[in-house]
């Protein structure tokens, strides 16, 4: 039997419409969920007790700091810097699950210092029309990581473990040369000398605790982090090498940040580079109440 030409043109209609609707519901789930999440993380507030945290930046307070720590804040902010409460940042970049298999991402992610957390969302191109959704987390000193196909189909759910915890304030600590105000003392930042150009800093967030190796440039800024984070293996978590580099800084907000960067897992077989990306915009909201934003996507 033959079937008329019209008759499958309307059967794979209708099968593209049906995808086409089935994936736009996924995506307004998600966002729906992403929305719920950041509304969380703007809700926390510090401990009972926390000290009264500083409005803007007096370099005074970088007098008991290691040398090479003082060279970059001194390079990242100018006297009466006001301090980062939140933050808003855009990526666009590429994404390898598995080495070697890059796709392009873009990303939103929201961030607070006081207390330190983060949601961030993700879009990651597997074909023109198919997105897996990744929506990573550290809020009131839980960690989580969540990721599904059309933003329906569940590839991993991780959460709630002091590991995925320690790795998400990680990231988070790796990360504050965004919002360099949060690398001060006074911002639950620890530093350590380790030599002329390097230091380590630890961050710590209730019972949960973290620690970065900083490396400097001849400017004072920093150039990579490196350290060991919980990477995601199986259903469990396994504690890795890794490494961060910084590029390109700029002056947005008052202060010096990196617009690009790449991050990889130094495995036994090989270095993994799995993240690396360019800034496109970036919002800032003060402890003095103001506000900046930065565009910095091609015209």
């Amino acid at each position: 039997m033959r079937i008329p030409t019209s008759t499958v043109a309307a059967i794979v209609g209708g099968l593209g419409a049906t995808v086409a609707a089935g994936l736009a519901a996924g995506a307004s789930r998600w966002n729906r969920a992403s929305r719920r999440t950041v509304v969380r993380l703007n809700a926390q507030r510090e401990a009972p007790g926390t000290p009264t945290r500083a409005v803007t930046f007096d370099p005074a307070a970088l007098a008991e700091l290691p040398e090479p720590v003082r060279r970059y804040l001194a390079f990242a902010l100018t006297p009466g810097q006001p301090i980062v409460r939140r933050a808003r940042i855009q990526h666009a970049g590429d994404f390898a699950a598995a080495p070697g298999g890059w796709r392009p991402f873009r990303s939103v992610q929201h961030v607070t210092t006081a207390p330190p957390g983060f949601v961030w969302d993700a879009r990651l191109a597997m074909s023109p029309v198919l997105r897996v959704r990744v929506r990573d987390a550290y809020i009131g000193a839980e960690g989580s990581m969540y990721g599904a196909v059309g933003g329906l189909v569940p590839v991993a759910d991780q959460r709630g473990t002091p590991k995925i915890a320690a790795s998400a304030l990680w990231r988070l600590l790796a990360e504050s040369v965004w919002w360099p105000t949060a690398l001060l003392p006074g911002s639950g930042v620890a530093w350590a000398a380790i030599d002329d150009r390097t230091a380590r800093a630890t961050l710590t967030d209730r019972a949960v605790s973290a620690s970065a190796d900083f490396h400097f440039g001849s400017n004072g800024e920093v150039v990579r982090v490196t350290g060991e984070r919980y990477r995601a293996v199986g259903d469990g978590q396994r504690l890795t090498p890794t490494e961060g580099h910084h590029r390109d800084y700029v002056r947005i907000g008052g202060m010096m940040v990196p617009q690009s960067g790449d991050v990889a897992w130094l495995l036994p077989e090989g270095r993994h580079a799995y993240w690396r990306a360019r800034l496109r915009q970036i919002e800032y909201e003060y402890a003095d109440g103001s506000r900046s934003m930065s565009d910095l996507r091609p015209n």
